[in-house]
This record gives C-alpha cells, sequence and structure tokens, in this order.
C-alpha cells in the first residue's frame, strides 16, 4: 500500500513539472521587460494556486510583449573645418577653392510668429517693428541669399589665435576654403533668452526637444493655445533649411547664439536674482531648469550652433563702470557659460563700445574683457567691418542687422544680400513710412 502511494505521489508532481515548468519561448524582439512588469515579479515565475491534487490549468499562451515608445536615434551631423582644403581640391563632387576676401555677418533678434499680437499697437509695438523681422520675412531672407550663393560659416573658424615673431599671442584672418563662386556669411542672433516681454508680444516662449530629438519651439498660439514648432522661431527654422538646402551650410554651420543671463537663457529660467529674498523654493527651481536646459544646449553645439556673450545684464560697456563690468562677466561666466561652455565670442550689448571706442584705443574695460578669454568682439555697423588690433591680442568687427529699421530705411545698402521691398510685410507692420530708396 505504501509504495501505491508513493508512486502515485511521484507520478502527481511529474505531471505537475511537465505543465508547469516547460521553457517559453520569448517573442521576437529585443529583451524588454513590458511596462507591467517593471518593478515586481514576473507572473511567470509566481506559484501555482490550489491543492497539489487538484488538474492543472492549461497553459495560456504567453502574452505579446507590448512595444516599448522608441527613442529616435540622433542623426549623425558633420560639421567640417573650412580652413582646410579637402583632400584633391573637392569634395562630393564640388571643387573648392581659396578665399580671402570680406565674410559678411547678418544678426538677428528673436523673430515674430504672431503679427497680431507683436503690431497690436501697444506700447512695444513701435520697437518691435525697429528691431525684429517676422516669421516670412526671415524666411525670404535666407530664400535671397541661398539664391545669390551665400554659404554659412562659424564665426570661431574665420579668426584664429597664434604666436608673432616676438613671441607674443595674436590674432590672424584664416584662409577659407569654400565651394567655388560661393560668398561666406556668419549668422548670430542676440537675446535669445525668450525675455517676458517677448512672450505677451508674439514671440516663441521656450526651446524644447522634439519627439524626433531636434529642436522645436514651444509656445502659446494668441488663443492661448500651446504650440510645438519648427517654423515660428529662428532657431529651428534655420535648422530646417539647412535640412532642405544642406549646401547652404557645407561645413556644418549654423549661428552664434549671444546670450545675456539676467532672465536664463533659452527660455528657460536659470538665473539669481538680487532684488528678491532668495529662498530654498527658488534655488530648487533654478537647478531644475538649469538641468532642464542642458540637453538642448548639447543639442545645439551637436547640430553646428555655437554661443557667445551678451554680458548678463545686458549692461553699457562704454560707461567707464569697470567694478560694475566685472562684476558682470563674473555673473554671466557662473550663469550662462558654467552651462553652454567656454566662448571666445563677446556680443556688445547696444553696439556699444568699450571705454567709448575700441578701434583707435584700447582701454581698461577692454583689457579686462580680452584677459578673461575674450578674442573677437562684435558691434554693430553699416557694413561687415573687421580689424585686428595691433596692441592687444583681439579683433573688433561690425554686424549688419536685418530688422524693421534697414528694411524701411535702408533698402539699397542691403539689396547684395536681398530686396527690401521683396521681404517687408507691409500690411501687418505699423504704418511708419518707407526711405526714398524704396522709390528707386
Amino acid at each position: 500500500m505504501k509504495k501505491a502511494i508513493s508512486l502515485l505521489l511521484a507520478l502527481t508532481l511529474l505531471t505537475l513539472a511537465a505543465c508547469g515548468g516547460q521553457e517559453r519561448t520569448a517573442p521576437d524582439g529585443p529583451e524588454e521587460n513590458p511596462p507591467a512588469q517593471v518593478g515586481g515579479t514576473d507572473p511567470a515565475d509566481a506559484p501555482e494556486p490550489g491543492p497539489a491534487d487538484s488538474p492543472a490549468p492549461e497553459e495560456e499562451p504567453a502574452p505579446e510583449k507590448p512595444e516599448e515608445p522608441s527613442v529616435p536615434a540622433r542623426e549623425e551631423y558633420l560639421i567640417l573645418d573650412p580652413t582646410v582644403m579637402p583632400e584633391g581640391g573637392t569634395r562630393d563632387g564640388v571643387t573648392y577653392e581659396a578665399y580671402d576676401g570680406i565674410v559678411e555677418h547678418l544678426f538677428f533678434h528673436p523673430i515674430i510668429a504672431y503679427t497680431e499680437l507683436a503690431f497690436d499697437g501697444d506700447a512695444q509695438a513701435n520697437g518691435l517693428d525697429d528691431y525684429m523681422v517676422t516669421v516670412d520675412e526671415f524666411n525670404k531672407i535666407l530664400d535671397s541669399l541661398y539664391e545669390k550663393d551665400y554659404i554659412l560659416v562659424d564665426i570661431g573658424d574665420v579668426w584664429s589665435e597664434t604666436t608673432g615673431e616676438d613671441g607674443a599671442p595674436k590674432m590672424v584672418r584664416n584662409t577659407l576654403y569654400i565651394p567655388e563662386g560661393k560668398k561666406p556669411m556668419v549668422f548670430s542672433y542676440d537675446d535669445t533668452n525668450y525675455y517676458p516681454y517677448m512672450l505677451e508680444n508674439g514671440f516663441a516662449y521656450k526651446l524644447i526637444l522634439g519627439e524626433d530629438g531636434k529642436i522645436w519651439s514651444w509656445g502659446l498660439d494668441p488663443q492661448g493655445q500651446e504650440v510645438t514648432s519648427r517654423d515660428l522661431d529662428a532657431i529651428p527654422a534655420l535648422d530646417k533649411f539647412v535640412e532642405e538646402h544642406p549646401d547652404f551650410s557645407p561645413f556644418g554651420a549654423k549661428a552664434c547664439l549671444s546670450l545675456t543671463g539676467y532672465e536664463g537663457i533659452l527660455g528657460y529660467r536659470t538665473q539669481t536674482a538680487s532684488d528678491v529674498e532668495w529662498t530654498e523654493e527658488l534655488e530648487a527651481n533654478r537647478q531644475r531648469e538649469r538641468e532642464a536646459v542642458k540637453p538642448i544646449v548639447e543639442e545645439l553645439r551637436r547640430t553646428g550652433w555655437t554661443f557667445g556673450s551678451h554680458t548678463w545684464g545686458h549692461i553699457r560697456l562704454g560707461s567707464g563702470n569697470l567694478a560694475k563690468i566685472q562684476a558682470d562677466t563674473q555673473k554671466w561666466f557662473d550663469e550662462v557659460g558654467s552651462l553652454v561652455g567656454e566662448t571666445d565670442i563677446l556680443f556688445y550689448p547696444h553696439g556699444e563700445r568699450p571705454d567709448g571706442g575700441d578701434w583707435k584705443q584700447t582701454g581698461e574695460a577692454f583689457k579686462y574683457l580680452q584677459s578673461q578669454g575674450f578674442r573677437v568682439f562684435c558691434s554693430v555697423g553699416v557694413e561687415s567691418f573687421s580689424f585686428i588690433k595691433k596692441d592687444i591680442c583681439a579683433v573688433i568687427c561690425d554686424r549688419l542687422h536685418p530688422d524693421g529699421k534697414t528694411l524701411r530705411w535702408s533698402r539699397n545698402r542691403y539689396l547684395r544680400f536681398y530686396d527690401a521691398k521683396d521681404i517687408m510685410e507691409i500690411g501687418v507692420r505699423p504704418d511708419l513710412g518707407l526711405g526714398e530708396d524704396w522709390n528707386s
């Protein structure tokens, strides 16, 4: 009798092992845990319920694992050095040639996405008309530059620091090797911080990473609805244009972003403030904003964008207040440079030159700024002027400014780039008149 019971138990255990212990075949695809299993016990490993002598349930087929959201692989982005001639003088069937002529330099402020908010007759309307272009105007300018054979180069590739025969450091202009028949141009964008006043006047609010891993803008339309887009801000718009016209940027260059710091950067409030009691809560939020903007900075750098200082507080460098300039510069390094990395480019706020002038003299403010690592000093002017200083390792240059003022009043000066008659949205801007050269 005992032998019969033992035999019956052995057969039961063998039956259970055959039903519940067989190896499952995983569905095709990578080995991933479905969401329901994250942090828990796999249901396939749980013990079967019920007494040992109850009938074993039929095994259900293993459920297919749900697909997890895929993270898009970043497309390779090639950045090339225009100071090196391609091997054999050609690349991708295009002939390259040496270029030592003028490198034009255009700069823009953030572009107006919604003209009905910008030009609504309030106190900001005329100022926005003076200093900004609209999305439509910006796109037309890009089209014209492309048609006129301009190509983008990085401002950091135009000049280099070297050692002179006397052993002292000095700046030199680089020979560029560019596609035959093309004309090099530098772009820079001032104040890409998305200041609060811009948010209620028809601009994008901030930059974000889209689901495709690319830079997009985020903001609110005139009805208050959230909008993410690659068409409503000059940064993703230029990215998109280069994707569609890669020969506009044969070296991968985009623009140099001229950043202040007093309202954060790129739409993220990374700044401190001295006019309020700085609490742990404010600092915690600032740190969250700093972490949030880091991937944006990384993607911009990876895809041909560079960064320069516009001072932390958008201060006037011609004031003669050296202590203020020193404190502001350190604050820019602490709050902006710590996020975007080192730069040797300084863009003068208001176009105002240090010490009342930087061409014929080298004052104390200029010497200090140069001692902090800045080598290329950019103002605003009527030509793409540049001058390598002889008494200090630095170069000064002027930039041209496509905006409402020059569209209205400087048509002839910009004809080598575009015709304002083909660009300006007269119907949506304030009626502030046009220059005499519009009649020619």
